[in-house]
């Protein structure tokens, strides 16, 4: 039982006012430790000109990066741009189509899908996607890191040239 992987559950969400515009994520990891005592950890940060998707995805980025060991990792978003992905096996396909979508379109966001296949590699992951703004109470707070971290005054540049 030694090498049973730590369960975390993961809670994320993006915000962008305009789209393109100045955006920002939040994400909150849970786990219990070997006392059964609940820890918390608060992720979040703002963009100067992005979109909510990609808000939606570094959210993600950000709480898989912050984990220091491979988990059992339980995402829960209201993103069904993120969820859907990974549930609908669009990824898989937009891989097996050199990045293209059903349609021949080019899948937008590809630099920050690339991390997320890397990093979910890694981990365990199950993923959960709920309505958003509906009570939910980590989804609510994720909303307000999210929202919290756009109107922030030091924005950070993110790469995102799609139009």
């Amino acid at each position: 039982m030694a090498d049973e992987k730590l369960t975390v559950q993961m809670y994320t969400d993006g915000a962008c006012s305009g789209n393109p515009g100045a955006g920002g994520y939040g994400c909150i990891l849970r786990y219990k430790d070997k006392k059964s005592n609940w820890h918390e950890k608060e992720l979040s940060a703002g963009y100067k000109r992005t979109t909510n998707n990609r808000m939606e995805l570094m959210a993600v980025i950000a709480g898989l990066e912050a984990l220091k060991q491979p988990c059992k990792v339980i995402i829960t978003s209201d993103s069904k741009y993120f969820i859907d992905a990974f549930n609908q096996k669009w990824i898989d396909n937009w891989v097996k189509n050199n990045w293209k979508t059903s349609g021949k379109k080019k899948v937008k966001n590809v630099d920050l899908w690339m991390k997320i296949i890397d990093l979910v590699k890694v981990h365990d992951v199950e993923l959960f996607w709920i309505k958003g703004h509906n009570g939910h109470e980590y989804n609510e707070r994720c909303d307000m890191l999210a929202v919290k971290s756009s109107k922030s005054s030091d924005l950070l540049d993110d790469n995102y040239t799609e139009e």
